[in-house]
């Protein structure tokens, strides 16, 4: 991201009067301070910031003798303030562009103005090309207007490469077809002039007239036996190739980070592996048979025309560079951007309709179906609308089109005849030329839908290929170790935030020692499931280092670390298929012995075998057949199954009743045991047990202790404790004023 934009002269003077001449930042402020339209910029100096426009530093002071700087979205606009002299001053304004801009230099501002060191963790995506100022493909960082179509497809033809021996045998094979096709017409002037109307002095010949007719029937026979042939096959390579996208897609979706996944729609991505490749597919098909054929007949009949007669020929061809530059032009200032525009609103449709779909128990547990419709009506006509303007243009293109090759033909026709009566040529040579002749403006005809598959297929290999480039933000180190786990965690000095600009966690510093149960605690937003996302190696630490047993996670493989940790999360995920299938998960290798056993840990064996089908009993979606808790035994279960040496309980007892969580307690007790365990729960009564409390507080390590020691310290986790005490004395008190209330109305 462009935090030092190139000043113009006169705003680089005035700013470093006003910083110095180190200005060590440098963004648009692009709307002035009461939010009109100007040129504006936004410099921080080594102590100082300022505010220049046209020239001129219309604010400028210490950074120290301001704090709490920060940017605060408006509608359409941002602005970066901080408290100065006891109030808040404005200090700069800027449209949305900038607004990641704007929260990155809050954070550095913060961090001089306390004398800090400034924290540059990463520098997050441009939303729009670096090269032009675009806007990028949605969910990708290409832009439509600065990529190279042809670097697209020698990418889309090195992926092919496993396949080019059939690719040879195709192209042969069209070859063969394309020097059939043009036999035909010779028969046919063999036909007219030897049989049918023999030239003067000649007697018709009963011989070539059959044998002109068997030639005719015979090059259509093997003509179409080849095409057959050459179909099959290319139906063969290009499914090949479109399964070999999809296997690149999907496994790389496997490897990216979760960052970059929890960032894209389920429906983008699916559109990628599916709908893309199959495009792709389309495209390969056509291109190698139909596109090459036609270009083939093109050049061979072209060059036959001018064999034959190059002014009849220079007549044929003279519509084809008028229909090729309409073509050019109405795609490159028309087209292009008609289809750009039309896939974005076909994104946006599909992954609504996933969106939908999956949440189709929230939408009639409100009653918004009618709502959900009006949406979908108004995403279907977008998409109808923006289909219907390019079919209107090809409504108009295609008459445009077929009217100058038919211009074309008519005036070899009439100047054919002219030279037939003047016995300069034969009726069979003019039959022979008219076919040729149709043999060009045939391919012509066809290749002016070409710009539309390509157009197509060119933003799907774009937006394929942007996946498979994509680089994981988590990455594997270069030479990984595998490392038996023996539970001794570490965070050091560790700073993290999802977004470099805003801290999540700050200055953690926490030993967990082998077989010690952690409970985490703290206000929503505190950090705690950020905390456990590091442990996992979700995400990389910004700055410091999280080691365990003395062996900084980083440099340990990252399925071996994750195969030793066990995640029960709060919201619990079923895959489709039975319940061995799905605590299986695990350890793919387990015995039947083993899972039940890790069932009954669980407490989750004799729910399972009062089913009617018992551990094979199979899932709907996402277990939607079985109860919440049911569903939250199973996944305790699953996590049981690996006998991990680090276990990672997220909520797990939140979708619990009271007598099921008591239960579940008891089995998680067991399970900790010898283990270490980093625990959060909503109930903090839940955490009793636990060795250690760590509280948290906006991304800071707050308090630590015992439940003892932290209640008698009356800090944060005493109010947190008398706050759920006071929630549940008032439900059950406004419970037994209810019953009380009925049991008075029943006896009146």
């Amino acid at each position: 991201m462009n935090l030092n934009y190139s000043l113009p002269p006169d705003d680089r003077e005035a700013g470093q009067g006003a910083v110095g001449e180190d200005i060590q930042f440098c963004i648009p402020a692009n709307l002035s301070l009461l939010g009109r339209r100007m040129s504006g910029w936004f410099l921080v100096g080594e102590s100082r910031w300022a505010y220049v426009e046209n020239g001129e530093v219309k604010q400028s002071g210490e950074i120290a003798e301001g704090s709490n700087y920060k940017m605060v979205p408006l509608i359409g606009n941002v602005i970066l303030e901080c408290e100065l002299f006891g109030g808040k001053t404005i200090l700069a304004r800027s449209t949305m562009e900038h607004a990641a801009r704007y929260g990155y230099l809050s954070q550095v501002l913060n961090d001089k103005a306390s004398s800090k060191k400034v924290r540059m963790y990463k520098r997050e995506e441009e939303a729009s090309c670096a090269t032009c100022g675009g806007a990028l493909i949605p969910g990708t960082r290409v832009c439509p207007r600065c990529m190279n179509k042809g670097a697209a497809f020698k990418r889309l033809f090195a992926v092919s490469g496993r396949h080019w021996k059939s690719f040879i045998l195709v192209l042969v094979i069209l070859f063969a077809s394309s020097g059939l096709a043009l036999l035909g017409p010779y028969f046919q002037k063999l036909l007219i002039n030897g049989a049918l109307q023999p030239a003067a002095g000649t007697e018709a010949s009963t011989t070539l007239f059959f044998s002109a007719i068997a030639g005719m029937v015979g090059c259509l026979l093997v003509a179409e036996l080849l095409g057959i042939t050459r179909n099959r096959m290319m139906a063969g390579i290009s499914s090949g190739i479109s399964a070999d996208l999809r296997k690149l897609v999907y496994d790389k979706t496997q490897s990216l980070s979760l960052g970059f996944m929890t960032s894209q729609r389920a429906g983008d991505m699916m559109n990628r592996i599916t709908s893309d490749t199959e495009r792709i597919r389309q495209l390969i098909q056509e291109l190698c048979t139909t596109a090459v054929y036609q270009l083939i007949m093109l050049v061979a009949a072209s060059t036959l025309l001018f064999m034959a007669d190059w002014r009849l020929a220079i007549v044929v061809l003279l519509p084809a560079p008028i229909v090729a530059y309409l073509h050019r032009y109405i795609w490159k200032n028309v087209l292009n951007r008609l289809f750009h525009k039309q896939w974005r609103v076909y994104d946006k449709a599909n992954s609504f309709l996933h969106d939908v779909l999956s949440g189709i128990r929230v939408v009639k547990a409100f009653g918004k179906e009618e709502r959900e419709i009006k949406r979908f009506r108004e995403y279907n006509a977008n998409y109808a609308a923006m289909t219907l303007k390019s079919e209107k243009l090809y409504s108009i293109l295609s008459p445009i089109t077929n009217y100058l090759i038919q211009l074309g033909q008519y005036f070899v026709l009439l100047i054919g005849c002219n030279l037939i009566l003047r016995s300069e040529m034969s009726i069979g040579e003019l039959i022979q030329f008219s076919a040729y002749a149709s043999m060009i403006f045939g391919p012509i005809s066809w290749l002016m839908f070409m710009p539309r598959w390509v157009a197509n297929a060119i933003v799907s290999i774009e937006r394929i290929f942007s996946v498979i480039d994509e680089r994981p933000e988590v990455e594997e180190a270069r030479q990984p170790i595998k490392h038996d786990i023996k539970g001794h965690v570490q965070f050091k000095d560790v700073y993290f935030g999802y977004k470099s600009y805003e801290a999540v966690l700050r200055d953690i510093n926490l030993e967990i020692k082998p077989g010690e149960m952690i409970g985490l605690v703290g206000h929503s937003g505190s950090g705690k499931s950020t905390l456990i996302n590091l442990l996992s190696r979700f995400y990389d630490v910004n700055e410091g280092v999280i080691t365990i047993d003395g062996v900084d996670i980083r440099e340990i493989e990252q399925s071996e670390l994750r195969s030793q940790i066990g995640v029960v999360l709060q919201e619990t995920f079923l895959f489709n298929g039975s319940i061995m299938d799905n605590i299986r998960y695990a350890k793919t290798d387990a015995t039947n012995e083993e899972v039940i056993e890790a069932a009954r840990i669980a407490n989750a064996h004799n729910f399972i075998i009062g089913q009617a089908d018992g551990y094979d009993t199979m899932l709907d979606e996402n277990g939607s057949n079985l109860s919440g808790g049911e569903r939250q035994r199973l996944a305790i279960a699953r996590a049981v199954l690996g006998n991990p040496r680090l276990l990672i309980l997220d909520e797990a007892t939140a979708s619990l009743d009271i007598e099921t969580e008591s239960a579940i307690q008891e089995a998680l007790q067991r399970l900790a045991r010898g283990r270490t365990t980093v625990a959060i729960a909503h109930r903090l009564s839940t955490l009793r047990n636990a060795d250690r409390l760590i509280v948290l507080e906006k991304g800071r390590i707050a308090e630590t202790g015992t439940h003892t020691e932290l209640m008698q310290k009356k800090g944060i986790y005493y109010k947190l404790i008398q706050a759920q005490r006071e929630m549940s004395t008032r439900i059950d008190k406004e419970f037994v004023s209810g019953i009380s209330e009925e049991a008075e109305a029943g006896a009146v």
